[in-house]
């Protein structure tokens, strides 16, 4: 009982622990602005680069080619953080995302500038960084922790789509790339002088990739299921501001530095027409009912833009019918993954999803840069072939049950062997509420998947404190 006392006494996040949150997430907005900084203004200024002319295809390339190398390379930068330590990793990544911004703003070409963001896009430290978040926090805060720093991608992305334009009005985008190549540098000082060193580092399963978990993932329909969403979402994404920045000035719409003017309101409205969305997936457990409805919003929004793309505020409409749609999946696909995560191997699931992610947004800029001919003006293509990706989701969304509403908690537990392991499991299973629950003695952790409006946690401190 008194160490059920002691953890219920635990529940805030300590002062470290908020440091150690805020601190990664801070670091974490950084290196997310300079890859979103150039989302809204990269397309005109790639256009007059040398090559871009003869080879119109590598400008869409360019755009998304950072997520080739993050993909590639983020659960490898997890895996040698294991080895070599969080911070030295972590830095190495944001000191290649620099080198590539630095190519990129020093090139003339359109080969150059695609150099750069394949470079940029090796610095892929996302998993390194969550892993140092698992070794800062205790199991209990880990969540919160994580949250902090999701919700960092949301207002980063945000923040850039206004952001962008002003900035380009300003120092252009060469100037873009080297301000993002500063905050990378500015990024390794908050790590080394802010950070809280690691006092007991270890692999968490919760948060990490584990090798041998890759079998169960991949063979998981559900998981696939969100997997291949996300990709469409980003493909989808980087395709349409191949072109839309071009449709904006080409036709006479909004000039490029004037654009923050239509993205801010978009943007704003669309987060406040987000949380009556989010609130009826979570709490009214109506989850595939939104799901579905986003994925019909990006397709509706994505039709618009085919029809109506020469109107300002056909186009202001159909944006704010994307990033209500698009806000409210960013939200709710990493949820969604949890939920059907088995007990235990989250990490792996999280790193399969956010590697598709990425490939998504490198398969969107190659699909973007082969579809749209300059010469042509052909903006329609590209609007009806994302519209018709987002009709593909939604037919295989529309396949999905209605996801479990459980919640992941994980607990330290302090046990001399297997026989103890399986009876803990037993126990825990044995309590309402409590759906899964796997023990995990080389971490001295158990992970439970659990109804939090039926389980009562203080059962569960009550076991696997004693």
């Amino acid at each position: 009982m008194v160490a059920m006392a002691k953890q219920m006494d635990d529940m805030g996040m300590n002062a470290s622990e908020k440091k150690s949150a805020a601190s990664l997430a801070a670091i974490f907005s950084l290196r997310m602005l300079g890859l979103f900084l150039i989302l809204p203004v990269f397309s005109t200024y790639a256009h007059g680069l040398q090559g871009a002319l003869e080879h119109p295809e590598l400008v869409g390339i360019a755009l998304g080619a950072y997520g080739l190398t993050q993909a590639l390379l983020q659960i490898p930068f997890g895996m040698m953080s294991d080895r070599f330590g969080r911070k030295p990793v972590i830095a190495a990544g944001m000191l290649l995302f620099a080198i590539g911004s630095v190519v990129a703003a020093m090139s003339t070409s359109i080969e150059g500038v695609l150099l750069g963001r394949v470079i940029q896009g090796s610095g892929a430290v996302a998993a390194a960084i969550t892993a140092l978040v698992a070794d800062l926090t205790r199991d209990q805060h880990r969540t919160k922790a994580m949250a902090m720093i999701g919700m960092t991608i949301g207002v980063s992305f945000a923040v850039s789509m206004a952001l962008g334009p002003i900035l380009n009005a300003w120092i252009g985008v060469d100037g873009i790339f080297w301000l993002t190549g500063v905050l990378a540098l500015v990024s390794i000082l908050v790590l080394y002088m802010v950070v809280p060193d690691v006092q007991d580092a270890g692999h968490h399963s919760d948060t990490e990739v584990t090798v041998g978990n890759f079998g169960r993932i991949l063979s998981d329909v559900n998981l696939l299921r969100l997997d291949a969403g996300v990709m469409i979402l980003h493909a989808s994404l980087t395709a349409l501001f191949v072109v839309l920045p071009m449709v904006l000035v080409n036709l006479n719409l909004l000039a490029l530095n004037e654009q923050w003017k239509l993205y801010l309101p978009v943007m704003l409205l669309s987060f406040v027409l987000m949380i009556p969305l989010i609130i009826v997936a979570e709490a009214k457990r109506k989850m595939k009912q939104v799901f579905v409805l986003s994925i019909a919003l990006l397709m509706g929004a994505a039709a618009m833009l085919a029809e109506g793309y020469s109107s300002l505020m056909w186009v202001a409409a159909a944006l704010l019918l994307f990033f209500t749609g698009f806000n409210t999946l960013e939200a709710s696909l990493p949820s969604l993954v949890a939920k059907y995560a088995p007990a235990g191997i989250k990490g792996t699931a999280i790193g399969v999803f956010n590697t598709s992610q990425f490939f998504g947004a490198f398969l969107g800029g190659v699909l973007g840069g082969l579809l749209y001919q300059p010469v042509l003006h052909n903006y329609d293509v590209v609007f009806w072939v994302v519209a018709g990706l987002f009709g593909v989701w939604l037919l295989i969304a529309m396949t999905m049950q209605q996801p479990p509403y459980l919640a992941s908690r994980s607990f330290q537990v302090q046990l001399s062997g297997d026989i103890q392991a399986r009876a803990l499991e037993q126990k825990l299973l044995s309590l309402a509420g409590v759906a899964e629950a796997v023990v995990i003695l080389e971490e001295s952790s158990v992970y439970c998947k659990l109804d939090s409006k039926v389980v009562d946690e203080e059962q569960i401190l009550l076991l696997t404190s004693g």
